[in-house]
């Protein structure tokens, strides 16, 4: 297994999910899609499936483009609004990139109300694992919750939180510097901070942390710790949740 990010409009991520045995790959929301089968090209791969973590435009705004291109690939996503959709998803369904890729879907719902992130791993090497999540996670963030609530990102990001420690995390855009920024207003001497801030100088910096250091460092994901709560003044998970996202929506730093 193989993933290749490919930058599209400004700030958003595609990826390439390669199938090494096969030399098959599927793109998560390829947006650019010109640019997608260009960097498949470049790598030998063929592109035989879409997978689609969202219907917002900067994500699926090139599915019909891609449908059209390669009309037999199926375009996988979690509700009817995502463009072209031929294959409808929900938590705990599977299907398999190539022959080795074994593809489980999370069902996120707060985003979007259709927000999926997908779990991936090569059976031939277990340890190669990722997950694929759109706009739910970011590197030390989480996205907005514009079709949902609170009690629904903390949901969606304990789920995520439940993935191995190792797993890989793949974000819909490059936002790791407003992200650092928060974080570390809010807790500069969280554990990991010293690696996040060399990794923000980064120019792409997905494919580059694991479920495990966001446990560590984002703190959407670590709402009972002390010091999330004392800047917070909040008693609870929910209430610190919310306090923070109302926090960040304001963050000008």
């Amino acid at each position: 297994m193989r993933v290749v990010t490919v930058p599209v409009r400004g700030d958003n991520y595609a990826y390439l999910l390669i199938d090494e045995a096969t030399s098959t790959a599927a793109v998560v929301d390829p947006f650019d899609v010109p640019k997608v089968i260009a960097q498949a090209e470049q790598e030998g791969a063929e592109l035989t499936a879409l997978i689609t973590t969202h219907h917002h435009a900067d994500h699926s705004g090139g599915n019909a483009e891609f449908h059209s291109t390669y009309p037999d690939a199926p375009v996988y996503g979690g509700s009817d609004n995502i463009p072209a959709l031929t294959h409808l998803v929900k938590d705990g369904d599977t299907f398999s990139v190539g022959k080795n890729i074994k593809v489980k879907c999370l069902a996120t719902p707060c985003h979007t109300r259709d927000s999926i992130c997908y779990y991936v791993q090569d059976i031939t090497q277990p340890e190669q694992k990722g997950v694929f999540t759109g706009d739910t996670l970011f590197l030390a963030g989480c996205g907005g919750m514009f079709e949902g609530t609170v009690p629904e990102m903390h949901k969606a990001l304990s789920y995520l939180g439940t993935l191995p420690d190792e797993t890989v995390v793949y974000t819909g855009h490059e936002y790791t510097k407003i992200t650092l920024a928060f974080g570390a207003h809010i807790d500069p001497n969280a554990p990991g901070m010293n690696k996040l801030r060399k990794l923000a100088e980064e120019s792409v910096t997905t494919g580059k942390s694991t479920i495990g250091d966001e446990k560590q460092w984002n703190v959407f994901m670590r709402l009972d710790s002390a010091t999330i709560r004392a800047v917070t003044e909040t008693q609870d998970d929910l209430e610190a949740m919310a306090k923070l996202r109302e926090m960040k929506n304001s963050f000008r730093g």
